[in-house]
């Protein structure tokens, strides 16, 4: 008789921009803090009070959630994305493959 590991639980999300659901992991974490403010910033630690929205790492779906106005329905309020397009325009690349890329983490400490 052999004994399984139960399966895990990965978190969903959905984007904001495309609408499709994903690993947490692979998707970035938008907040708006405070209620009178009107900025969106990343939260990378996903660890900011205030409310949040998912979005992929990648431009098209930031371009799509722009577009769409899905910054503001997810907020429920009018906001400003400039913070999130400045941290788009350096930390991601443009192709299509930069949402998986980036988001390989070796925790063990043991890269080879």
């Amino acid at each position: 008789m052999t004994f399984r590991d139960p399966p895990t639980h990965v978190p969903q999300r959905t984007c904001i921009g495309c609408r499709g659901k994903d690993d947490r992991s692979v998707l970035v974490r938008l907040v708006r803090s405070g209620e009178d403010s009107s900025s969106v910033f990343v939260d990378p630690n996903c660890r900011m009070p205030g409310r949040g929205a998912w979005l992929h790492r990648n431009p098209e779906c930031l371009e799509m959630a722009v577009r769409r106005r899905s910054l503001n329905r997810a907020f429920r309020a009018s906001v400003e994305s400039d913070k999130v397009k400045e941290f788009f325009q350096h930390n991601v690349e443009p192709h299509p493959g930069a949402a998986r890329e980036l988001t390989v983490q070796c925790e063990s400490g043991s890269e080879n």
